[in-house]
């Protein structure tokens, strides 16, 4: 299997005939993702709608802002991108995997190879590599099996509330201050999962944007009360997409990768009967 983090310098050695970089740029902000992309761009690289590709529409709030699409509507996004059943995917964005690592961990649950490249776009322009600007043309389809989501890789609302009461590490990836409250933005309302643990996804990078070491990741994951391989944990986050870069960091770092709560915050605090908690545990 694909490491989980790759190297600008190391895409070179992939299977060009079987390769695929996907360029996942969405913002929280608004702003616009396939513009960005048309502005500049890995050369070669297909861009990814996380909205449409990535996410269903027409659910019921408690599932979240961006739940899973159906295995077909996957597939046939896929396919579209020319991701078949043997393509290698390597996935980027300009914002440290924060988007890039949605596709990845999907592709990755169903056992296809894929991976974030290490420090994104930016990185990729440092080590000199080249980018192109424009529309690009459209892809040839693919074959891509529609295969059912693996619900060992994926946890309920309940799912997260036992593994949090029998002590097990549910993780929060959003910023502090949503974590605690302090900040609720557009969520019905504030807090978190009672019992959760603040674990923000950035702090699986280094100050130049690139995912931490092994020993590094080791160490910040055991604060969390994740030890080692058989820790119980959940990861979650506002609505399911940063929360990958927690899963990708801990399967980098030798940990069995949390089951992902797609709908986290937004589908756990649109259920008024949910409880919420404030603060730092």
């Amino acid at each position: 299997m694909l490491a989980p983090v790759v190297a600008p310098e190391a895409v070179a050695g992939l299977d060009t005939s079987h390769l695929v970089v996907a360029d996942v740029r969405w913002y929280l902000d608004g702003r616009d993702g396939r513009a960005a992309f048309d502005q500049s761009h890995i050369a070669g690289a297909v861009w990814v709608d996380l909205e449409n590709a990535l996410a269903a529409h027409d659910q019921p709030a408690t599932e979240g802002r961006h739940p899973f699409p159906t295995p077909e509507a996957f597939a046939a996004s896929m396919s579209g991108l020319g991701i078949g059943d043997d393509t290698v995917v390597v996935a980027y964005d300009d914002t440290g995997g924060l988007t890039a690592g949605r596709l990845v961990v999907m592709l990755r649950m169903l056992g296809r190879p894929a991976a974030v490249l290490n420090g994104g776009l930016d990185a990729w322009v440092a080590a000199g590599l080249p980018t192109q600007t424009g529309p690009t043309t459209e892809s040839t389809p693919r074959p891509f099996t529609a295969t059912r989501w693996p619900q060992q890789r994926l946890a309920t609302a309940e799912g997260a509330q036992q593994t949090a009461a029998a002590g097990g590490a549910v993780i929060d990836a959003r910023a502090l201050a949503r974590f605690t409250g302090e900040q609720a933005l557009i969520d019905p309302c504030p807090g978190h999962i009672p019992g959760a643990r603040s674990a923000p996804w950035s702090a699986v990078l280094d100050d130049k944007g690139e995912l931490r070491s092994v020993e590094e990741l080791q160490t910040h994951y055991a604060t969390l009360g994740i030890t080692d391989a058989d820790t119980p944990s959940v990861a979650y986050c506002g609505s399911g997409v940063s929360a990958c870069m927690n899963i990708l960091a801990m399967e980098h770092a030798g940990l069995t990768p949390a089951r992902l709560y797609v709908a986290s915050w937004s589908g756990w605090s649109a259920d008024p009967d949910r409880p919420a908690e404030l603060g730092q545990p």
